[in-house]
Protein backbone atom coordinates (compact mmCIF):
# COMPACT_ATOMS: atom_id res chain seq x y z
CA UNK A 1 0.00 0.00 0.00
CA UNK A 2 1.09 3.56 -0.89
CA UNK A 3 1.24 5.57 2.68
CA UNK A 4 1.80 8.93 0.84
CA UNK A 5 -1.83 10.43 0.79
CA UNK A 6 -1.91 9.87 4.83
CA UNK A 7 1.46 11.77 5.14
CA UNK A 8 2.14 15.71 5.55
CA UNK A 9 5.36 15.56 5.40
CA UNK A 10 7.87 13.09 3.63
CA UNK A 11 9.17 9.75 6.22
CA UNK A 12 13.15 10.42 6.05
CA UNK A 13 14.95 7.23 6.91
CA UNK A 14 17.82 9.44 8.58
CA UNK A 15 15.94 10.91 10.64
CA UNK A 16 15.67 10.01 14.12
CA UNK A 17 12.39 10.12 14.65
CA UNK A 18 9.10 11.70 13.80
CA UNK A 19 10.25 15.74 14.30
CA UNK A 20 7.10 16.85 13.04
CA UNK A 21 4.70 14.63 15.56
CA UNK A 22 7.16 15.53 18.07
CA UNK A 23 7.01 18.94 18.21
CA UNK A 24 3.41 19.31 17.36
CA UNK A 25 3.06 17.57 20.53
CA UNK A 26 4.85 19.67 22.88
CA UNK A 27 3.12 22.69 20.83
CA UNK A 28 0.07 21.46 22.31
CA UNK A 29 1.45 20.38 25.35
CA UNK A 30 2.65 23.97 26.15
CA UNK A 31 -0.19 26.10 24.94
CA UNK A 32 -2.33 23.81 27.50
CA UNK A 33 0.31 24.06 30.02
CA UNK A 34 -0.56 28.33 29.51
CA UNK A 35 -4.22 27.64 29.01
CA UNK A 36 -4.67 25.76 32.07
CA UNK A 37 -2.89 28.75 34.40
CA UNK A 38 -5.09 31.08 32.89
CA UNK A 39 -8.39 29.13 33.18
CA UNK A 40 -7.46 27.68 36.44
CA UNK A 41 -5.93 30.46 38.73
CA UNK A 42 -9.55 32.51 39.91
CA UNK A 43 -10.89 28.76 40.81
CA UNK A 44 -7.74 28.38 42.60
CA UNK A 45 -7.94 31.64 44.59
CA UNK A 46 -11.47 31.21 45.28
CA UNK A 47 -10.38 28.18 47.53
CA UNK A 48 -8.19 30.15 49.45
CA UNK A 49 -5.20 28.15 47.40
CA UNK A 50 -2.36 29.96 45.86
CA UNK A 51 -3.24 31.34 42.34
CA UNK A 52 -0.97 28.60 40.60
CA UNK A 53 -2.07 25.74 42.75
CA UNK A 54 -3.20 23.86 39.62
CA UNK A 55 -0.85 25.34 37.29
CA UNK A 56 1.68 23.60 39.45
CA UNK A 57 -0.11 19.73 39.46
CA UNK A 58 -0.42 20.33 36.05
CA UNK A 59 3.51 20.70 36.10
CA UNK A 60 3.98 17.96 38.07
CA UNK A 61 1.77 15.66 36.17
CA UNK A 62 3.71 16.79 32.70
CA UNK A 63 6.54 15.53 34.19
CA UNK A 64 5.55 12.42 35.11
CA UNK A 65 3.54 12.03 31.75
CA UNK A 66 7.24 12.74 29.98
CA UNK A 67 9.11 10.19 32.03
CA UNK A 68 6.48 7.71 30.99
CA UNK A 69 6.35 8.32 27.68
CA UNK A 70 10.44 8.16 27.55
CA UNK A 71 10.05 4.77 29.17
CA UNK A 72 7.58 3.79 26.53
CA UNK A 73 9.86 4.84 23.87
CA UNK A 74 12.40 2.28 25.35
CA UNK A 75 10.01 -0.64 25.04
CA UNK A 76 10.11 -2.92 21.79
CA UNK A 77 6.66 -3.13 20.11
CA UNK A 78 7.38 -6.69 19.98
CA UNK A 79 7.24 -6.39 24.40
CA UNK A 80 4.00 -4.23 24.24
CA UNK A 81 2.16 -6.73 22.12
CA UNK A 82 3.41 -9.59 24.57
CA UNK A 83 1.68 -7.56 27.48
CA UNK A 84 -1.34 -6.56 26.27
CA UNK A 85 -3.20 -8.87 27.13
CA UNK A 86 -1.84 -8.42 30.75
CA UNK A 87 -2.00 -4.87 30.64
CA UNK A 88 -5.74 -5.18 30.00
CA UNK A 89 -6.53 -7.39 32.99
CA UNK A 90 -5.14 -4.92 35.00
CA UNK A 91 -6.81 -1.96 33.63
CA UNK A 92 -10.01 -4.64 34.04
CA UNK A 93 -8.96 -4.95 37.35
CA UNK A 94 -8.85 -1.57 38.43
CA UNK A 95 -11.92 -0.93 36.79
CA UNK A 96 -13.45 -3.15 39.72
CA UNK A 97 -11.51 -1.52 42.37
CA UNK A 98 -13.68 1.51 41.98
CA UNK A 99 -17.11 0.22 42.97
CA UNK A 100 -15.25 -1.09 46.34
CA UNK A 101 -16.48 1.49 49.42
CA UNK A 102 -13.49 3.30 50.56
CA UNK A 103 -11.13 1.99 47.16
CA UNK A 104 -13.04 4.67 44.67
CA UNK A 105 -13.59 8.03 45.01
CA UNK A 106 -17.11 9.50 44.24
CA UNK A 107 -17.10 12.92 42.71
CA UNK A 108 -20.54 14.98 41.48
CA UNK A 109 -22.43 11.10 41.67
CA UNK A 110 -20.11 9.47 39.65
CA UNK A 111 -17.10 6.87 41.00
CA UNK A 112 -14.48 6.79 38.46
CA UNK A 113 -11.78 7.47 40.35
CA UNK A 114 -9.25 5.64 43.19
CA UNK A 115 -8.68 7.15 46.33
CA UNK A 116 -4.99 7.45 46.84
CA UNK A 117 -4.79 10.52 49.32
CA UNK A 118 -2.93 13.26 47.37
CA UNK A 119 -3.86 11.49 43.76
CA UNK A 120 -7.24 10.34 42.29
CA UNK A 121 -6.03 8.33 39.01
CA UNK A 122 -9.08 7.79 36.44
CA UNK A 123 -8.26 3.87 35.51
CA UNK A 124 -10.88 4.26 32.49
CA UNK A 125 -7.83 6.52 30.72
CA UNK A 126 -5.71 4.40 31.24
CA UNK A 127 -7.93 1.36 29.95
CA UNK A 128 -8.39 3.46 26.91
CA UNK A 129 -4.67 2.69 26.26
CA UNK A 130 -4.91 -0.90 27.17
CA UNK A 131 -8.23 -1.47 24.92
CA UNK A 132 -5.73 -0.30 21.68
CA UNK A 133 -3.13 -2.27 22.76
CA UNK A 134 -5.38 -5.26 23.44
CA UNK A 135 -8.05 -5.02 20.48
CA UNK A 136 -4.63 -4.52 18.06
CA UNK A 137 -2.79 -8.06 19.18
CA UNK A 138 -6.48 -9.65 19.20
CA UNK A 139 -6.72 -8.29 15.50
CA UNK A 140 -3.30 -9.77 14.35
CA UNK A 141 -3.80 -13.23 16.31
CA UNK A 142 -7.21 -13.57 14.54
CA UNK A 143 -6.24 -12.44 11.31
CA UNK A 144 -7.49 -15.27 9.35
CA UNK A 145 -10.63 -15.77 10.90
CA UNK A 146 -11.85 -11.58 9.95
CA UNK A 147 -14.11 -12.95 7.78
CA UNK A 148 -16.50 -15.38 10.61
CA UNK A 149 -18.31 -13.37 12.87
CA UNK A 150 -18.21 -15.99 15.67
CA UNK A 151 -14.60 -16.41 15.83
CA UNK A 152 -13.74 -12.48 14.60
CA UNK A 153 -15.92 -10.75 17.19
CA UNK A 154 -17.85 -12.75 19.45
CA UNK A 155 -14.89 -13.27 22.00
CA UNK A 156 -14.03 -9.13 21.97
CA UNK A 157 -17.99 -8.81 22.59
CA UNK A 158 -17.93 -10.44 25.17
CA UNK A 159 -14.69 -8.93 27.07
CA UNK A 160 -15.95 -5.78 25.92
CA UNK A 161 -19.50 -6.37 27.72
CA UNK A 162 -17.90 -6.93 30.54
CA UNK A 163 -15.89 -3.64 30.44
CA UNK A 164 -19.21 -1.89 29.57
CA UNK A 165 -20.83 -3.64 32.48
CA UNK A 166 -17.67 -2.04 34.90
CA UNK A 167 -18.16 1.77 33.30
CA UNK A 168 -21.89 1.37 33.31
CA UNK A 169 -21.39 1.26 37.31
CA UNK A 170 -19.34 4.28 37.74
CA UNK A 171 -21.20 5.32 35.70
CA UNK A 172 -19.18 6.90 32.92
CA UNK A 173 -21.39 6.24 29.38
CA UNK A 174 -18.43 8.53 27.39
CA UNK A 175 -15.81 6.31 28.08
CA UNK A 176 -17.65 3.13 27.43
CA UNK A 177 -18.47 4.91 23.86
CA UNK A 178 -15.22 5.88 23.27
CA UNK A 179 -13.53 2.53 23.67
CA UNK A 180 -16.47 0.92 21.78
CA UNK A 181 -15.86 2.89 18.60
CA UNK A 182 -12.32 2.11 19.43
CA UNK A 183 -12.52 -1.20 19.09
CA UNK A 184 -14.75 -1.20 16.36
CA UNK A 185 -12.35 1.05 14.44
CA UNK A 186 -9.58 -1.05 15.41
CA UNK A 187 -11.19 -4.64 14.16
CA UNK A 188 -11.91 -2.63 10.91
CA UNK A 189 -8.50 -1.79 10.06
CA UNK A 190 -7.29 -5.41 10.91
CA UNK A 191 -9.63 -6.81 8.39
CA UNK A 192 -13.09 -7.56 9.69
CA UNK A 193 -15.48 -7.99 7.48
CA UNK A 194 -17.41 -4.57 5.98
CA UNK A 195 -20.98 -6.19 6.55
CA UNK A 196 -20.15 -7.85 9.57
CA UNK A 197 -18.59 -4.43 10.97
CA UNK A 198 -21.73 -2.35 9.28
CA UNK A 199 -24.14 -4.81 10.74
CA UNK A 200 -22.45 -4.03 14.56
CA UNK A 201 -22.47 -0.80 13.65
CA UNK A 202 -26.09 -0.29 13.50
CA UNK A 203 -26.82 -2.62 16.64
CA UNK A 204 -24.68 -0.20 18.26
CA UNK A 205 -26.66 2.27 17.25
CA UNK A 206 -30.12 0.54 18.13
CA UNK A 207 -28.53 0.09 21.41
CA UNK A 208 -28.34 3.89 22.59
CA UNK A 209 -32.35 4.70 22.72
CA UNK A 210 -32.74 3.01 25.46
CA UNK A 211 -29.35 3.22 27.20
CA UNK A 212 -30.18 6.76 27.27
CA UNK A 213 -33.75 6.45 28.48
CA UNK A 214 -33.05 4.01 31.31
CA UNK A 215 -29.86 6.36 32.20
CA UNK A 216 -31.50 9.34 34.27
CA UNK A 217 -28.30 11.27 34.17
CA UNK A 218 -27.60 10.91 30.06
CA UNK A 219 -31.00 11.48 29.62
CA UNK A 220 -31.16 14.87 31.64
CA UNK A 221 -27.78 16.17 29.53
CA UNK A 222 -29.73 14.86 26.16
CA UNK A 223 -32.21 17.20 27.28
CA UNK A 224 -30.13 20.25 28.06
CA UNK A 225 -28.32 19.69 24.81
CA UNK A 226 -31.25 19.46 22.87
CA UNK A 227 -32.86 22.77 24.70
CA UNK A 228 -30.41 24.37 26.43
CA UNK A 229 -33.04 27.35 27.15
CA UNK A 230 -34.78 25.39 29.27
CA UNK A 231 -31.74 24.33 31.13
CA UNK A 232 -30.00 27.36 31.89
CA UNK A 233 -29.77 26.97 36.14
CA UNK A 234 -29.20 23.94 35.46
CA UNK A 235 -27.55 20.86 33.25
CA UNK A 236 -27.28 24.06 30.56
CA UNK A 237 -25.40 25.98 32.38
CA UNK A 238 -21.86 25.06 30.99
CA UNK A 239 -23.32 25.07 27.56
CA UNK A 240 -24.63 28.68 27.64
CA UNK A 241 -21.52 30.02 29.27
CA UNK A 242 -19.26 28.46 26.94
CA UNK A 243 -21.16 29.96 24.46
CA UNK A 244 -20.53 33.38 25.41
CA UNK A 245 -17.39 33.08 25.82
CA UNK A 246 -17.02 31.63 21.98
CA UNK A 247 -18.48 35.22 21.52
CA UNK A 248 -16.78 37.09 23.23
CA UNK A 249 -13.79 35.64 21.51
CA UNK A 250 -14.53 36.73 17.72
CA UNK A 251 -11.57 36.91 15.51
CA UNK A 252 -8.94 37.23 17.33
CA UNK A 253 -9.64 36.71 21.54
CA UNK A 254 -9.60 39.06 24.13
CA UNK A 255 -6.18 38.49 24.91
CA UNK A 256 -4.06 35.83 27.03
CA UNK A 257 -5.42 36.60 30.57
CA UNK A 258 -8.09 38.64 29.44
CA UNK A 259 -10.94 36.27 29.35
CA UNK A 260 -14.04 36.52 31.78
CA UNK A 261 -16.01 33.07 31.64
CA UNK A 262 -13.45 32.00 34.05
CA UNK A 263 -13.85 33.93 36.74
CA UNK A 264 -16.52 31.13 38.35
CA UNK A 265 -18.79 31.34 35.67
CA UNK A 266 -17.57 28.43 33.15
CA UNK A 267 -17.64 25.44 35.76
CA UNK A 268 -14.59 23.10 34.76
CA UNK A 269 -12.98 25.73 32.64
CA UNK A 270 -9.63 24.19 33.19
CA UNK A 271 -11.28 20.67 32.42
CA UNK A 272 -13.62 20.14 29.88
CA UNK A 273 -14.24 23.38 29.12
CA UNK A 274 -10.76 24.53 28.61
CA UNK A 275 -11.09 24.80 24.49
CA UNK A 276 -14.35 27.92 25.54
CA UNK A 277 -11.44 29.86 27.42
CA UNK A 278 -9.20 29.64 24.56
CA UNK A 279 -11.65 30.41 22.30
CA UNK A 280 -12.37 33.57 24.42
CA UNK A 281 -8.79 34.35 24.99
CA UNK A 282 -7.05 33.92 21.59
CA UNK A 283 -10.39 33.94 19.32
CA UNK A 284 -10.94 32.07 16.19
CA UNK A 285 -7.82 32.30 15.32
CA UNK A 286 -6.37 30.48 18.03
CA UNK A 287 -9.42 27.68 17.75
CA UNK A 288 -7.98 27.28 14.23
CA UNK A 289 -4.35 27.04 15.39
CA UNK A 290 -5.51 24.21 17.86
CA UNK A 291 -7.79 22.28 15.78
CA UNK A 292 -4.84 21.96 12.57
CA UNK A 293 -2.27 21.14 15.73
CA UNK A 294 -4.68 17.81 16.13
CA UNK A 295 -5.45 17.25 12.47
CA UNK A 296 -1.34 17.18 12.36
CA UNK A 297 -1.00 14.68 15.24
CA UNK A 298 -3.67 12.28 13.99
CA UNK A 299 -2.35 12.37 10.70
CA UNK A 300 1.03 11.62 11.51
CA UNK A 301 -0.14 8.74 13.68
CA UNK A 302 -1.96 6.92 10.55
CA UNK A 303 1.11 8.03 8.12
CA UNK A 304 3.47 6.06 10.92
CA UNK A 305 0.63 3.52 10.63
CA UNK A 306 0.28 2.87 6.77
CA UNK A 307 4.36 3.08 6.72
CA UNK A 308 3.89 0.28 9.10
CA UNK A 309 1.56 -1.88 6.82
CA UNK A 310 4.13 -1.36 4.01
CA UNK A 311 6.71 -2.54 6.03
CA UNK A 312 4.72 -5.72 7.25
CA UNK A 313 4.00 -4.83 10.73
CA UNK A 314 0.51 -5.34 11.25
CA UNK A 315 0.31 -5.27 15.14
CA UNK A 316 2.43 -1.77 15.05
CA UNK A 317 0.15 -0.28 12.15
CA UNK A 318 -3.13 -1.12 14.23
CA UNK A 319 -1.68 0.35 17.54
CA UNK A 320 -0.10 3.76 15.89
CA UNK A 321 -3.80 4.07 13.81
CA UNK A 322 -5.65 2.99 17.29
CA UNK A 323 -3.89 6.27 19.02
CA UNK A 324 -4.34 8.32 16.06
CA UNK A 325 -8.28 7.53 16.25
CA UNK A 326 -8.59 7.92 19.98
CA UNK A 327 -6.74 11.70 19.84
CA UNK A 328 -8.88 12.30 16.67
CA UNK A 329 -11.82 10.80 18.61
CA UNK A 330 -11.42 12.50 21.79
CA UNK A 331 -10.30 15.67 20.45
CA UNK A 332 -13.34 16.03 18.05
CA UNK A 333 -16.01 14.91 21.15
CA UNK A 334 -14.40 18.12 23.53
CA UNK A 335 -14.49 20.37 20.98
CA UNK A 336 -18.27 19.34 20.35
CA UNK A 337 -19.22 19.61 23.48
CA UNK A 338 -17.56 22.63 24.13
CA UNK A 339 -19.47 24.37 21.12
CA UNK A 340 -22.39 22.30 22.22
CA UNK A 341 -22.49 20.85 19.22
CA UNK A 342 -22.63 17.12 21.65
CA UNK A 343 -24.06 16.64 24.81
CA UNK A 344 -21.83 16.95 27.70
CA UNK A 345 -19.62 13.79 28.26
CA UNK A 346 -16.67 15.13 30.83
CA UNK A 347 -14.22 13.93 27.98
CA UNK A 348 -10.81 16.56 28.24
CA UNK A 349 -9.19 17.90 25.05
CA UNK A 350 -6.12 15.30 24.66
CA UNK A 351 -2.68 17.13 25.85
CA UNK A 352 -4.20 20.15 27.25
CA UNK A 353 -6.75 19.65 29.74
CA UNK A 354 -5.88 19.87 33.29
CA UNK A 355 -6.13 15.91 34.58
CA UNK A 356 -3.36 14.06 35.74
CA UNK A 357 -4.74 10.64 34.85
CA UNK A 358 -4.94 11.86 31.08
CA UNK A 359 -2.08 13.49 30.82
CA UNK A 360 -0.23 10.97 31.91
CA UNK A 361 -1.71 8.21 29.89
CA UNK A 362 -1.91 10.95 26.88
CA UNK A 363 2.10 11.32 26.90
CA UNK A 364 2.68 7.32 27.74
CA UNK A 365 0.63 6.82 23.79
CA UNK A 366 2.99 9.59 22.53
CA UNK A 367 5.77 7.79 23.92
CA UNK A 368 4.54 4.39 21.79
CA UNK A 369 3.32 6.19 19.04
CA UNK A 370 7.26 7.52 18.11
CA UNK A 371 8.47 4.38 19.34
CA UNK A 372 6.84 2.80 16.32
CA UNK A 373 7.87 5.56 14.10
CA UNK A 374 11.50 5.01 15.56
CA UNK A 375 11.34 0.84 14.89
CA UNK A 376 10.01 1.97 10.92
CA UNK A 377 13.17 3.82 10.39
CA UNK A 378 15.53 1.52 11.77
CA UNK A 379 13.76 -0.75 9.37
CA UNK A 380 13.87 1.47 6.38
CA UNK A 381 17.38 2.25 7.32
CA UNK A 382 18.37 -1.27 7.56
CA UNK A 383 17.25 -1.54 3.33
CA UNK A 384 18.86 1.52 2.49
Amino acid sequence: MNAAPFRLFPVSPRADMDYALLWTSLLLLALGLVMVYSASFAYAENDHLSSAHYLIRHLVFLAIGAICAVTAFQISMEEWQKAAPWLFLAGLLLLALILIPGVGKSINGARRWLNLGAISPQPSELMKLCCVLYVADFAVRKREFMEDFKRAFLPMLAVMALVGALLKMEPDVGALLMMSTLVMGILFMGGLNLWIFLRLAACLLLALPPLIFFSHYIYARILAWLYPQNFIDGSGYQPFHAKLAFGRGGWFGTGLGGGVEKHLYLPEAHTDYLLAVIGEELGFVGLVAVVLLFVLVVRRAFAIGRLCVDLDRLYPALVAMGIGLWFGLQGFINMGVNVNLLPTTGMTLPFMSYGGSSLVVNCLALGILLRVDWENRRLMQRSV
